[in-house]
């Protein structure tokens, strides 16, 4: 049977209930992000990109990316970007909207999930809202979600994760975190991992995805270390009886190399890139770790006839400096000029929704191995008969085990090096 007759067949059973009574009358293919997951599970050693969608155009390339590579993929956007203090236009509440009129307007006939990436709880006394909050996202469209509360102590951010855990919906991808992202600093441990897989294992929760503090970086700069192939393929070994794949964090920064090497030899099927989509709309030249090139004043070379106008750039750049932002800054660009971006000319929308689609398109094929995965997540969807495709595992932790009590017991048993204190970004 052919790749459309079963995709006909998945979109009647393969939406979750929040998307099908949102877009009643949709023929877009959002799904969990369990089911991208298991696509890249089933081709082998491949990775997706988390494409994060700080603007509507980044969103359209890398949906035009993913068709022209018939590649299973996800839609994102983290809490900093778009929660409730959201330096983007995109966020929580308008994504999955964005996400459905494009697949739409495009015909996208490709698996796509809506993540909400990096929900971050920083202290136990975030945990109260984010119960009211969560359910809200799901509401507005989300399909999977990361709960990240690495900025906490061992202990507790296994135990804030077990409880939002009771708010995400069964069928939905879930993610989990160790350590903050910190670059060379702080480095997970097999330690951690098991310690935070193991406990939530004992109370039901079985996650996705696991992200891990493994060398990267978030931003602009390129790490001097970068991602540490071999201490993230000895993590993920260690967790193999769990079920559970990697979620790269921090991909910009990383060459093509050491990207295809995740794909390869580790457990990894999720890969978040973020910064470099961003300067790539805007028209900036980026070098092949995905971070911005500058020239030798130290400025961000624009590209004549590339992304946003010449004379739009200079007006952002002078907002940036009215300001006195740094570099790092300039993603808080996107909510004051979302409008501006999307008033300029269709030609320019086109090209900067172009220029991610290419970037997207070879990080899919060339680095990523994801061709060709569309396929395996309908099938998937096929296979269960619903949008609901279940766990990879079942409970293998005694709960008496992982009460309060033992969690706090076996946590300050744990030699671990968090790395230096401080805002992080995420």
């Amino acid at each position: 049977m052919s790749y459309l007759a079963d995709f006909e067949k998945a979109l009647e059973v393969g939406r979750p209930p929040n998307i099908r009574t949102l877009f009643p009358n949709s023929r877009a293919l959002i799904v969990s992000g369990k089911v991208i997951d298991r696509a890249m599970l089933a081709k082998g050693g491949a990775m997706t990109i988390a494409a994060n969608g700080r603007n509507n155009l980044i969103i359209r390339g890398a949906l035009q990316a993913a068709q022209r590579a018939h590649a299973a993929i996800i839609i994102e956007i983290a809490r900093s970007e778009g929660g409730a203090n959201a330096y983007c236009p995109v966020n929580y509440w308008n994504i999955a909207r964005q996400v459905d009129a494009l697949c739409n307007e495009l015909g996208i006939t490709v698996p796509v999930a809506v993540h909400a990436d990096h929900y971050g709880i920083k202290k136990p006394a975030d945990v109260p809202a984010a119960v009211v909050e969560i359910p809200t996202i799901f509401e507005a469209g989300i399909t999977s979600i990361a709960i990240d509360a690495s900025h906490m102590a061992d202990a507790d951010n296994l135990l804030a994760s077990v409880e939002l855990a009771k708010y995400i919906p069964s069928w939905a991808g879930m993610e989990t975190e160790v350590g903050e992202i910190k670059g060379k600093l702080g480095l997970s441990t097999k330690e951690e991992a098991l310690f935070m897989i193991q406990g939530l294992n004992a109370h039901d929760v079985f996650p996705d995805w696991i992200a891990l503090n493994n060398g990267t970086t978030h931003g602009i700069e390129a790490s001097a270390q970068g991602i540490q192939v071999e201490l993230t393929a000895e993590i993920h070994k260690s967790l193999a009886g769990y079920a559970v794949s990697g979620a790269q964090h921090g991909t910009s920064g990383n060459n093509s190399d050491r990207l295809r090497a995740i794909a390869a030899q580790t457990y990894t099927t999720k890969a978040n890139v973020a910064t470099a989509l961003q300067m790539v709309s805007w028209g900036l030249a980026v070098n092949d770790y995905g971070n911005a090139a500058l020239d030798a004043n130290g400025d961000f070379i624009k590209i004549p006839g590339e992304g946003v106008t010449e004379e739009l750039w200079q007006e952002m750049r002078a907002y940036a400096e009215s300001k006195g932002w740094k570099k790092g800054d300039y993603k808080s660009l996107n909510l004051p000029f979302e409008n501006k971006i999307m008033g300029q000319p269709r030609a320019v929308r086109e090209r900067m929704a172009r220029r991610v689609e290419n970037f997207i398109y070879t990080l899919l094929v060339e680095v990523f191995n994801a061709a060709d995965t569309a396929r395996f997540g309908v099938e998937a969807i096929l296979e269960a008969g619903s949008y609901d495709i279940g766990p990879k595992t079942g409970r293998i932790e005694s709960p008496e085990q992982w009460t309060e009590a033992r969690i706090r017991e076996r946590a300050a048993s744990q030699a671990t090096d968090k790395g230096p204190q401080g805002n992080f970004d995420d």
